[in-house]
């Protein structure tokens, strides 16, 4: 499937995909047999009111070759916007399966964020889940804006690994930021994986399948990382909230108005 045919709607003004998720985990795959240089932004709350408030990142998240509905918020408003067979496309479900058609049709993986410790129990963990997926190579960049020498090593390990998908765990925005700043450079699918490295790796909790269903996860994160996570929260929610309504709202006054 060419990029320009991946159905997608708008949601407050960012592109995400409406492909269920046996079909967005197909095309990642047929983009890493091809050896395509290809960028997937797993997209949440936060990550769209960061695109509504900053041109910059809007402007990754469009030019993104896949932009998955992670979190039952943006599946609720796609569900509302006409989308019926709208599902939740995760990062850890992105991961786990992905590494699973991985190691099925012998592509090899790059870890790329987080802190060694973290890649280590997550390499040992996916030997032991996947036994014939190749990891290619892992790396645990500084905790500092990409510096030239640092990055060129970094695009160098991953192109002479020959990994066919490289995860991202660096964070939003930096993740998908350093995505579009190597597409064409890095021969490989690119997805931005975000917190999936320390919950796969057992050092947080993940949320129980009802409370992921009930749209609830950011509270049980926030119950984990209150210091880090409430002003995030408190700052991103309140908007996505105000912009999902206006949009929802304007769409349904199209739908009322006579012609």
């Amino acid at each position: 499937m060419d990029i320009n045919n991946i159905p997608t709607r708008d949601l407050i003004n960012s592109p995400v995909c409406i492909l269920s998720f046996e079909e967005q985990i197909n095309q990642i795959i047929v983009w890493a047999k091809s050896c395509q240089s290809r960028i997937v932004c797993v997209a949440n709350v936060h990550m769209l009111v960061e695109a509504a408030q900053n041109l910059n990142f809007a402007t990754v998240l469009k030019k993104a070759d896949l932009v998955t509905p992670d979190g039952m918020p943006l599946v609720l408003m796609l569900k509302l916007m006409g989308v019926d067979r709208a599902e939740r496309v995760a990062g850890m479900d992105i991961f786990l399966s992905t590494c699973q058609r991985a190691a099925q049709a012998e592509l090899s993986i790059f870890l790329l964020g987080s802190k060694p410790e973290i890649l280590d129990k997550i390499c040992r963990r996916l030997k032991q889940e996947f036994p014939t997926l190749i990891i290619a190579g892992v790396k645990s960049p500084p905790f500092i804006p990409i510096i030239s020498n640092l990055d060129l090593e970094t695009v160098q390990s991953i192109n002479t690994s020959g990994a066919k998908i490289v995860f991202v765990a660096l964070g939003c925005p930096k993740q998908e930021l350093w995505m579009i700043q190597h597409r064409e450079k890095i021969p490989a699918v690119m997805i931005g994986v975000g917190g999936v490295f320390p919950v796969y790796a057992g050092i947080m909790k993940p949320a129980p399948h009802l409370i992921q269903q009930m749209g609830f996860e950011w509270l049980f994160r926030l119950v984990q990382e209150p210091q880090r996570l409430w002003r995030r929260y408190a700052t991103t929610i309140p908007v996505f909230l105000y912009l999902a309504f206006k949009q929802l709202l304007h769409k349904k006054k199209r739908w009322i108005e006579p012609e």
